[in-house]
């Protein structure tokens, strides 16, 4: 599944006149270079979710053949978030237990993607995380399995499990590549139309096996702003010059 519903207010004011899904780099639009690179990961059916100028995805969609099978989940008439927008694209997936590689549409990164979804089918949720500085982290065991989230800024704390201690835990940040079983909609069918997954995996983390997976080179670059998308073009020169 590829995330691009997001309104893509960072990139103002490129995203007063199309989705960021559109907005180009490197003469192609982020769309197109995630398309790609799941494809090159062996991805033969993709879901891919709109809402902001939503239509101009559609046309683009419609007008260059990626010889998949592409998919809509159309969510122009109120956006779901990640977790609601992930809940209504179940049902357009042909195959009803095979395990969903999500990728958000503003990210870039030589991560690699068959090598992460291969351990899919031992676990509920696989998170791809790195040892990047930030303030938001989620907390794992000694086994790698998900126990919480902090804010290291605030101090802040979210467990389902009692009096977790996030000195006890190792911090990683989220790189906005996961893989999910189908079977978690269960869990989801209380949540509200729209909710965030990232809430979800934090609420459910001591109800599914949600595992951190990390990648010792893993380079990444959150194209959601505009600093980060004037780097953009020389930081895919950069992953492709080092394959």
């Amino acid at each position: 599944m590829l995330f691009a519903a997001g309104l893509g207010t960072r990139l103002r004011p490129l995203t007063d006149t199309l989705p960021k899904a559109l907005v180009p780099v490197g003469g192609r639009p982020l769309l197109e270079h995630t398309l790609r690179r799941l494809i090159a990961a062996g991805a033969t059916e993709v879901v891919v979710n709109i809402h902001h100028f939503g239509q101009q995805i559609i046309d683009y969609l419609t007008q260059h053949d990626f010889g998949i099978d592409l998919h809509i989940s159309d969510e122009r008439t109120a956006l779901l978030d990640t977790g609601g927008g992930l809940r209504q694209a179940l049902s357009l997936f042909s195959a009803s237990d095979t395990p969903i590689l999500i990728h958000n549409v503003d990210i870039l990164s030589n991560a690699d993607l068959p090598g992460f979804y291969a351990h899919q089918h031992q676990h509920d949720v696989l998170l791809m995380v790195s040892e990047r500085e930030t303030q938001r982290y989620l907390l794992f065991d000694d086994l790698h399995r998900m126990v919480g989230w902090t804010n290291t800024a605030t101090g802040e704390v979210r467990s389902p499990i009692p009096h977790l201690n996030p000195a006890d835990c190792q911090k990683l940040a989220f790189a906005g590549i996961h893989s999910v079983s189908p079977r978690i909609a269960s869990l989801m069918s209380p949540y509200p139309k729209a909710f965030p997954i990232m809430q979800f995996y934090i609420e459910n983390c001591d109800k599914l096996d949600i595992v951190g997976v990390t990648q010792s080179d893993l380079r990444l670059l959150d194209v959601g702003k505009q600093d980060s998308l004037l780097a953009a073009e020389s930081f895919l020169r950069e992953l492709e010059n080092a394959k």
